[in-house]
């Protein structure tokens, strides 16, 4: 568990910082396999991205859920989901206006691996 919860540190962190042209931010949110349960790290990026959007109330916020290809392409559609939504609620309870949040889920469709980098939510904040 400590090596998961490493990488996604890492992970998160290496996401978390916008390219220098860019006023977009982009921060994953990793779950454990079948799982749409905030850790402690999830919910610390969540709350790092409530914190952006807050910032800058003008900005949209993208909530993406998506899956690894293990299991069937319904089960991963509604898995991608479910991750979206309880991103989208943290997200709320944290500050961020619901009516700037948009939610898409994708499944397994881009998928990267077979590992924790399929199993996440992508939020992005970014300029008008």
């Amino acid at each position: 568990m400590r090596r998961f919860a490493a990488i996604a540190l890492l992970l998160t962190l290496a996401a978390c910082a916008p390219p220098q042209d860019s006023a977009t931010r982009r921060m994953p949110v990793f779950f454990q396999e079948w799982s749409a349960n905030l850790d402690p790290e999830a919910t610390d990026t969540v709350n790092a991205a409530a914190a952006v959007a807050k910032e800058h109330p003008g900005w949209p916020v993208s909530v993406i859920g998506f899956a690894d290809p293990e299991g069937s392409p319904q089960a991963n559609r509604d898995i991608s989901q479910l991750r979206a939504q309880v991103v989208t609620d943290a997200l709320v309870k944290a500050g961020v206006p619901a009516a700037s949040i948009t939610r898409s889920a994708r499944g397994a469709t881009a998928y990267v691996s077979m590992s924790l980098e399929s199993r996440r939510v992508e939020i992005v904040v970014g300029s008008p």
